[in-house]
């Protein structure tokens, strides 16, 4: 049976290709917010850290009505390093709207989310965004998106997609270029008319594979999934099984239940085949667990996620400062938040250690891992990371492998010798280079991932801030050999006490700093960067001493460069292997892993 009354589908795209802004215009022009009300962009993320780096990390459910049909939307991210978060909700649809930005054209993540759509056999959309840019090169692009079909294999009727070009931004959309749109109308009629509506059997037992997992302070964890067969009731006795555990099953009751529309969750007593439900009072519920009828309980399968790329070591603070500034300071309270972080993110994974003060957690990149960094800190955590570090494998030959990652650089054109020089010292192979529009060069690379860590920063200065670098996982490869990453030294603080003017005047010479008069340090920790290879250890604390001759400009003010002030990524680009940054919800500090000068001077020796 068919619920001809429903749509199911995902936007998909690469990274600020205009998602959440279509879906802002989706919501707007279906009627969901009274005329006069106030509506602030990008509504659909939610998320102080989202609204702030302009990106979507959660995919995010909504359900707007046109002409008596209901059409469930999920907002998924474009960073690479969220992907997990496509891979699974792309169950719950049955098409896909790929969004394409009308001068880039296909990126990494293009290819990333187009690729698992049409492994799932999910009929797609195309939608060429910002044509209303002024370098806006549609027809181009037109041709780019299906050239990527081709590389991907897609079937005849996978090629055989509409094309719908808008502005989100101006809300307009048209099924033709030579069109002058009006409104979203176009692509209404396009979801409605190519997007099969979801089928499934009534009579069945109750199926409802748990995709997303949210979580509420007032009601715990909330599962939401697609009701695949059969109806869910209040009340209703069911059975959890997963399709990766066949061997455990428990019996749970349906005490809450809702639909979504517009923004909000609204409370249904039951769901048909088809429906987007979210499902409240289950304790433990997992993504990839199936809601079953107990009289048949049939798992759905779901498709493992892909493995995390990059670790680092959570540990407890142990400097000087420990305990001052966070409200959750002990290995309990950080193992408690870490595990619990499993429950909404299936690309996480975190591993005890051999000392119950440190903890192995591994992602999918260095955006995925900082972003957890900074909702713990935002939270009141207070702890250390060590430098990031790739995960290697072996084959069955004994052959170590690593992760490669695509990397695509958009940068103008006299950039682009300092960038294949850089990247070129890191391993990466240039694979292809075209002009890009614009006076830019777009250069593809296959490179190690740890060829990247730490080059970010470094990029930006190179091409003086008008580079973009896009990069997606792809696939193992042999060990490509040694890496040399940091070519400068640190200069360490001497002695715990506040940074003075003149101690920080006559550190200066020795390199740049990260401190400025006034700020506590201590011991061991990193208060600038020495050009040298060398560390240096410096007496930041050191005041001037008073004499009873004045000479000739004693008194003249002391001039100290501005310091470098480091965002979290760029301090978790910056420590290296020996050093650890510690995080705080006021401070970031980065400093040596052994504090004490004569303990490190002989663990050196000794390496």
């Amino acid at each position: 049976m068919k619920r001809e009354d429903i749509r199911n589908i995902a936007i998909i795209a690469h990274v600020d290709h205009g998602k959440t802004t279509l879906v802002d215009e989706l919501l707007k022009q279906s009627g969901v917010f009274r005329d006069n009300q106030e509506v602030r962009e990008r509504i659909m993320d939610s998320n102080d850290i989202e609204r702030e780096r302009g990106i979507t990390i959660l995919s995010k459910n909504t359900a707007v009505y046109y002409k008596n049909i209901k059409i469930n939307i999920i907002d998924t991210p474009g960073h690479a390093d969220f992907g997990g978060e496509v891979e699974r909700v792309l169950k719950m649809v049955n098409g896909v709207i790929l969004v394409v930005d009308a001068f880039e054209g296909p990126m990494p993540q293009t290819k990333f989310v187009l690729k698992k759509a049409l492994e799932l056999d999910l009929p797609v959309i195309v939608c060429i965004n910002k044509i209303d840019r002024k370098e806006a090169q549609p027809e181009k692009i037109v041709d780019d998106v299906l050239e990527l079909f081709l590389e991907l294999d897609a079937s005849d009727e996978q090629l055989d997609c509409p094309f719908v070009f808008a502005s989100a931004k101006s809300g307009i959309a048209t099924l033709t270029m030579e069109e002058t749109g009006k409104d979203m109308m176009p692509l209404f009629e396009t979801i409605v008319n190519y997007i099969p509506a979801p089928e499934g059997d009534p009579d069945a037992g109750m199926q409802v594979l748990i995709s997303t997992i949210d979580y509420n302070e007032y009601v715990g964890r909330i599962g939401v999934g697609k009701v695949d067969n059969g109806s869910i009731h209040v009340n209703q006795e069911a059975v959890i099984v997963n399709h990766h555990d066949m061997g455990q099953s428990r019996k749970v009751k349906i005490s809450k239940l809702y639909e979504f529309d517009g923004l909000k969750k609204i409370d249904v007593d039951h769901a048909e085949i088809g429906s987007i439900v979210a499902v409240s009072g289950i304790a433990d519920l997992k993504i990839g667990d199936t809601l079953c009828s107990p009289e048949n309980p049939q798992a759905i399968p779901f498709q493992k996620i892909s493995e995390p790329t990059l670790s680092m070591h959570f540990i407890v603070n142990d400097s000087p400062f420990a305990g001052q500034e966070g409200n959750y300071v002990t290995s309990r309270h950080l193992r408690d938040r870490l595990f619990r972080e499993l429950n909404t993110d299936v690309s996480l994974r975190v591993e005890e250690t051999d000392t119950t003060e440190s903890f192995k957690v591994s992602g999918r990149g260095e955006l995925h891992l900082s972003v957890l960094i900074e909702t713990m800190r935002r939270e009141g955590y207070e702890f250390s990371v060590s430098k990031a570090e790739v995960i290697y494998k072996k084959d069955e030959n004994g052959t170590l492998l690593e992760p490669m990652e695509l990397a695509i650089i958009d940068v103008p054109e006299e950039f682009s010798g300092s960038v294949i020089e850089k990247l070129g010292q890191r391993k990466g192979e240039l694979q292809n280079m075209s002009r890009s529009g614009s006076g830019n060069t777009r250069l593809e690379f296959s490179i190690p991932s740890r060829g990247l860590i730490g080059y970010r920063g470094e990029f930006m200065t190179d091409t003086k801030g008008n580079g973009v670098i896009n990069t997606i996982f792809d696939g193992y490869s042999p060990y490509k050999g040694d890496i040399s990453y940091r070519k400068s030294g640190s200069l360490i603080a001497f002695e715990t006490g506040t940074a003075l003017a003149y101690g920080l005047f006559n550190a200066q010479d020795r390199g740049l700093l990260f401190i400025e008069p006034g700020q506590k340090v201590y011991a061991g920790m990193i208060v600038g960067e020495n050009p040298k290879t060398e560390d240096i250890e410096v007496n930041v604390c050191k005041a001037k001493h008073l004499t009873n001759t004045r000479s000739s400009g004693a008194d003249d003010a002391l001039k100290l460069t501005p310091p470098r002030k480091m965002s979290l990524e760029q301090c978790l680009e910056y420590i290296d292997s020996d050093e650890l940054l510690e995080i705080t919800p006021k401070s970031l500090r980065i400093r040596k892993k052994i504090l004490d000068s004569t303990l490190r001077k002989r663990a050196n020796r000794t390496n």
